[in-house]
């Protein structure tokens, strides 16, 4: 489904806002991050914590939950493959018929905002998710239809920190038209290294905007959204 056309009536520095899903779009803290935390659980019989996960999603090349799984896996001495860690990973968060965790997503723009943002700019988005992650989400949330181009893990050829998929949203267009919001390194990295402007989104008074929001910072970020919703009030300013 492509998305619905939207005249722009209201002004905007960029031409196009390219949003990243987890943390930005969708929260997650009791899906994937709960998964990420029960799958380690799973293999190595230890309690780790939300602060060890912020920890890692810190470090560049961790945007990819599997990886950043089967990695703290191994490194607590447990040495499964990346095969049978996906898999369980992907146990826990679909269950059965979707009712595992994937069922506790919330879902963070209200479809106003989103018509109010389609006004000032094309809306997209680059995601380190696979299309059926993705799809699901979407379709459950009624929101594929606000957004031009959708780029997934499934797309490029290089995942992120590279910035293949922000470079193929772009399509030519010069680089300062566009403006990009992630909640992680890797989000930052590939802005970067698109040459776009990056807006941070960590909530307020939290774990990983303790952790994450001076090194987002370091790599540029224009600001440190506490949800995606503020883009508007900070836009106005």
């Amino acid at each position: 489904m492509k998305a619905t056309k939207v005249a722009r009536t209201t002004k905007c520095p960029w031409d196009v806002i390219i949003f990243d899903v987890d943390g930005v779009l969708v929260d997650v803290r009791e899906s994937y991050q709960r998964t990420v935390l029960e799958t380690v659980r799973h293999f190595t019989g230890k309690r780790v914590g939300r602060r060890e996960l912020h920890e890692w999603k810190n470090r560049p090349g961790f945007n990819d939950d599997w990886t950043l799984t089967h990695t703290w896996v191994r490194d607590l001495g447990r040495h499964f493959s990346y095969a049978d860690v996906k898999k369980q990973f992907e146990s826990i968060y679909w269950g059965g018929e979707g009712g595992g965790n994937v069922a506790r997503e919330r879902w963070l723009l209200s479809h106003k905002q989103l018509q109010r943002l389609a006004k000032r700019a094309e809306l997209a988005i680059f995601t380190g998710r696979t299309h059926a992650e993705l799809d699901h989400t979407l379709e459950r949330f009624g929101a594929r239809k606000y957004f031009s181009r959708i780029i997934t893990v499934e797309n490029v050829s290089k995942p992120k920190p590279d910035p293949e998929g922000l470079l193929r949203i772009l399509d030519g267009r010069p680089p300062s038209k566009a403006l990009y919001l992630g909640d992680n390194v890797d989000d930052a990295l590939a802005a970067r290294s698109a040459d776009i402007a990056f807006a941070g989104v960590l909530p307020r008074r939290s774990g990983e905007r303790r952790i994450r929001a001076p090194r987002l910072r370091k790599l540029g970020a224009r600001t440190i959204l506490g949800e995606a919703g503020e883009i508007e009030e900070w836009l106005e300013r």
